[in-house]
């Protein structure tokens, strides 16, 4: 889906701070050494859109939300707080009560207006998600920005920023839950939150015992990370025809062995970086695959544990390799650096993290992929039913992707991706995917171009994807 040119107007009221409903203590939580790693000091985009509801005529859903909102954060009280950090980067939220920012706001554009397929990239997605001046900081800033945005035909559109140091896509998921229940009338929570944060610390003498390459600091010695400007985002979408086609390119037996998630993400990886065309074939790639660890623990993490808890394994292959090679080696590499990841393995992070300075993950020649399909983003109901679309907002430029459940508009259910690249370099990852999913299955003799010749953009041998 090319950027839409849909176009329209928000006015928001002031923005406001929304406080626990009731006292809340007033004390020092620490982050775990999972969640304060400088790989996670970032917000992060949500955005839900909710149809009108004619059985909820008269209820104002910026309303009903901000009063639910303040309910929950008697449960969720750190969440009004202020991130401050401590002796060698240790983040430590204090707990002030001082609340979320929350924006109401009303747009002239109905639901229908955005087409039958809600997906990334959004238009106007900065009016959508306002950033207000000084909000957006790790420290010493609101940890949630929310805005909601009557639309005119009755429908709303729910957006929030999060502070990833805080929560994971499963956490997030599990506030906005509370918040929904709140809403729809329930006394208190479904699922009481636990903190215990401590649960995911460095051992007091930090002894890694695991390899982790996806901290590693590679030098960019080719100049390829790359450059922000001229970013343009675009969302591939991936039915069950689709997913098909790339499970039938794998021997039967790994045919059978992999997940949606493996075959998905060895491919988005190969053909993006056919796309970025680099210009040594020995340059390593890498694809950090982030797998939840909660149900990895021996005993589990406890129910309702609503901070950070994956983990990045990663699996590395230079560019000729990865594009040179058939789908099933790189699918082979993405199922082995999955299978490594435990709890013993999130502890050895924990450790490695702390004994090296809290590193950010390795962003030299990196792609990171998120599988949000089952965080139930779409599932949360504020009382108008559940979201038409649910879900991040964009990608992570030049980092990172995400799997997200969708409907298209022909009702067929599948996933969609969002894919930030520079200009260039999506003109010709478009060309690539579509090339190998449309082409002949010749095994691996068929060969596929993963260029566009008419693009004048070329500037170095492309490498060719084998299927």
């Amino acid at each position: 889906m090319a950027f839409s040119p849909l176009r329209f107007s928000v006015r928001r009221r002031l923005p406001e701070l929304v406080a626990p409903s009731f006292p809340t203590p007033r004390e020092l939580k620490r982050l775990s050494d999972i969640d304060d790693q400088e790989g996670l000091r970032f917000q992060i985009p949500v955005i839900q859109f909710y149809r009108h509801d004619p059985a909820m005529a008269g209820r104002n859903p910026a309303a009903v939300i901000r009063d639910a909102l303040a309910r929950a954060l008697v449960f969720y009280y750190p969440f009004a707080g202020r991130l401050r950090e401590g002796p060698s980067k240790k983040l430590l939220v204090d707990c002030t009560g001082e609340g979320v920012l929350f924006i109401e706001a009303e747009a002239d554009v109905k639901l229908e207006d955005f087409g039958d397929a809600l997906q990334p990239p959004f238009p106007c997605l900065e009016e959508l998600l306002f950033d207000v001046e000084g909000s957006s900081a790790v420290l010493n800033a609101p940890l949630l920005l929310i805005q909601v945005t009557l639309l005119s035909c009755g429908g709303f559109i729910f957006a929030l920023r999060l502070n990833h140091t805080m929560s994971d896509a499963p956490g997030l998921v599990q506030l906005m839950t509370a918040v929904g229940e709140l809403a729809r009338g329930l006394p208190s929570p479904s699922v009481v939150p636990v903190w215990r944060r401590e649960l995911l610390e460095a051992q007091p003498t930090p002894a890694p015992s695991f390899p982790h390459r996806e901290y590693e600091q590679v030098p960019d010695t080719e100049g390829t990370i790359i450059p922000l400007d001229d970013m343009v985002d675009r969302s591939f979408f991936f039915g069950p025809r689709e997913i098909s086609t790339l499970r039938s390119w794998l021997p039967p037996q790994l045919r059978r062995l992999s997940s949606t998630f493996d075959i998905l993400t060895a491919f988005l990886w190969r053909s993006r970086t056919v796309a970025l065309q680099p210009s040594d074939p020995n340059e390593n790639f890498r694809i950090i695959c982030i797998v939840n660890i909660r149900g990895r623990f021996n005993p589990p993490l406890p129910s309702g544990f609503y901070g950070n808890a994956f983990a990045l394994p990663v699996a590395v292959a230079t560019a000729g390799e990865l594009c040179s090679r058939p789908l099933a080696y790189a699918v082979e590499l993405v199922k082995r650096a999955k299978s490594q990841v435990s709890g013993d393995y999130l502890h050895s992070v924990a450790d490695y993290l702390v004994k090296n300075g809290r590193p950010h993950f390795t962003v030299v020649r990196t792609y990171v992929v998120s599988d949000v399909t089952r965080a139930g983003f779409g599932d949360v109901d504020f009382g108008w039913g559940k979201a038409v679309y649910g879900g991040l907002a964009r990608a992570i430029p030049r980092v990172a992707s995400f799997l997200v459940p969708f409907v298209n508009a022909s009702g067929e259910k599948g996933i969609v991706v969002p894919v930030c690249l520079p200009s260039p370099a999506m003109r010709r990852f478009t060309v690539e995917i579509q090339n190998l999913l449309t082409a002949q299955h010749g095994g691996d003799k068929q060969v596929v171009e993963g260029h566009n010749n008419n693009h004048k953009d070329q500037q170095t041998p492309f490498l060719r994807a084998h299927i």
